[in-house]
């Protein structure tokens, strides 16, 4: 497959999994990306054998530009950075890496660089952290230096990077200009040459460090996702975690129809460096099925297989089918990218949709209050089909995601992982806000993290574990300053989708506090099946 170190030449250079008189990789990418590139598409291309297959190599949003999207990008202040890799990892366009060098590795590369302005500014990209040099130091190890850069024809300049970076303050938004923007070229061309971060530095408990690795970046960028989407931070994890234990060449995607089959596959761009495929809404599990039969067929029962798809896919029209899936027990693994809301298609209400929230199909009047049933758990209902391994986490909760992510590629038989994905336009939400409201959707139980793994024993409450829950024995957690119970109903304030449920003095409706209720509902029930009522 292809080398991410050096994405843009590989992507000319990569064998494809197709024949190459099916599909001329560097033919598609010299005619095809580069009439894009020049805006003269639908005027010089014709319509050939491969856009009548939409036919997309691997990898090809590499190529793509997205320097005009935003008038600000990141600067990194080296001397705040503790390495936490939290930027990194919530970044949903792979705009923003980290790197760990030797000094002498640093060295050559600044010894190559003649401008004396620039070799001072390229060293100090890296600084000393306690993590990889004071550590290392009294270990009588080796030191490493810590560098974060920014690519900037992938940020869309959404902010998440430096909210996740919190009081830390390594990272500040600043305006672009054609000056800064050609050094930010310059330093990502610097970070390609340099070598990958040896493994010495890698240490494999410390997950929010799988991203230093090459072979964990399978998703490039350059996908046509909203600023800040919260869907894609969740695509790259996965494959993240997925790389570091399976390898790229054991990984394949099956797609439900949604918004990540549109924002990873906008002809001609796509940010995969893995096999993927796109279905139709109601029938990726199914799909995956016949794949998963076939590489059985092959000898590949090691290989590791995905289906991805929104909450309108997986808990509405293609319920059945992912039921189905469950039920026969394959080794197939699914993720399910939850807005509440059919973001693809405008905004509709599905049946993930929180009582009251108001979407394009369930608005907000006189007569009705937003929607009006109750959320339909999918992670309940999952858990309740035989041996299926079941979590219901947020990129936001690092740790918590990973471990399901791993736990479900370790998993011999199906297994759900449900994530909750900020939908910023639907939900009425800053771009930079994705990974904050995940963590207050958790704290509120509008979305409790769980993990059910049937081979922690025979009984419910050994299966499910509410681990990473705040005061997991409690009605509500409070908040630690205010002492206010975030409940529900703080949880709704903040988002845009709720914001008719407040009159002028704030009390919120009857509605809302009926959501409320409904979601204290839910907790209680998850708490007496984990054992903990």
């Amino acid at each position: 497959m292809i080398d991410s170190a050096k994405p843009t030449q590989a992507v000319k250079e990569a064998p494809h999994h197709l024949d190459e008189s099916v599909l001329d990789v560097a033919d598609f990418n010299e005619r095809v990306i580069t009439a894009y590139e020049r805006g003269v598409a639908e005027l010089e291309l014709e319509a050939d054998r491969d856009l009548s297959r939409s036919l997309i190599p691997a990898g090809t949003g590499v190529m793509r530009d997205f320097s005009y999207i935003a008038p600000e990008i990141p600067e990194f202040i080296p001397e705040n950075c503790v390495a936490c890799m939290e930027c990194v990892v919530e970044c949903p366009d792979t705009a923003i890496l980290g790197k760990v060098v030797k000094n002498p590795a640093l060295e050559a590369e600044l010894s190559g660089i003649t401008d004396p302005d620039y070799r001072a500014h390229v060293a100090k990209q890296f600084t000393k952290t306690q993590k990889f040099h004071v550590t290392y130091e009294k270990q009588k190890k080796e030191p490493g230096l810590f560098g974060i850069f920014i690519d900037p024809t992938k940020c869309k300049g959404c902010a998440e990077c430096v909210e996740v970076c919190g009081s830390h303050a390594a990272l500040k938004m600043v305006k672009k200009t054609d000056e800064n923007l050609e050094t930010y070229r310059k330093d990502w061309q610097v970070y390609k040459k340099l070598p990958d971060t040896p493994m010495e530095y890698v240490n494999e408990r410390i997950v929010t460090d799988l991203m230093l690795v090459e072979k964990a970046l399978l998703y490039v960028g350059g996908a046509g996702s909203c600023a800040g989407c919260g869907e894609a931070t969740a695509l790259r994890m996965m494959l993240a975690a997925t790389a570091f234990q399976a390898g790229k060449e054991n990984i394949g995607l099956v797609a439900s129809t949604g918004c990540n089959t549109v924002y990873t596959s906008t002809y001609p761009y796509n940010p995969y460096l893995v096999p993927w495929t796109n279905s139709l809404f109601e029938n990726g599990p199914a799909d995956a099925m016949g794949v998963r039969a076939r590489w059985n067929q092959k000898g590949w029962n090691n290989k590791r297989l995905w289906v991805i798809g929104g909450d309108g896919a997986m808990n509405d029209i293609g319920f059945q089918s992912l039921s189905r899936m469950l039920a026969s027990g394959m080794d197939i693994k699914v993720l399910v990218l939850d807005t509440q809301v059919y973001s693809n298609t405008g905004g509709q209400a599905s049946t993930s949709t929180y009582t009251g929230q108001e979407t394009k199909m369930s608005a907000h009047g006189k007569a009705q209050g937003g929607k009006t049933e109750r959320r339909k758990e999918l992670a309940t209902i999952c858990m309740m089909h035989p041996e299926t391994l079941v979590a219901q986490t947020t990129c936001a909760h690092i740790n918590h995601f990973y471990k399901a992510v791993m736990a479900a590629n370790e998993f011999d038989g199906p297994a759900v992982i449900n994530v909750y994905t900020t939908c910023q336009p639907e939900h009425g939400v800053a771009d930079n806000m994705a990974g904050h409201q995940a963590k207050l959707a958790v704290e509120s139980r509008a979305f409790p993290l769980i993990m059910y793994d049937p081979r922690k024993g025979e009984r419910m409450k050994e299966r499910l574990s509410l681990a990473g829950n705040p005061a997991m024995k409690d009605d509500w957690y409070l908040n630690p300053k205010t002492k206010e119970p975030v409940d529900f109903t703080y949880f709704a304030r903040t988002e845009g989708r709720f914001a008719k449920h407040f009159d002028k003095e704030g009390n919120p409706s009857e509605t809302l506090l009926a959501s409320q209720a409904d979601r204290l509902k839910n907790w209680h029930m998850l708490q007496e099946l984990a054992g903990l009522r």
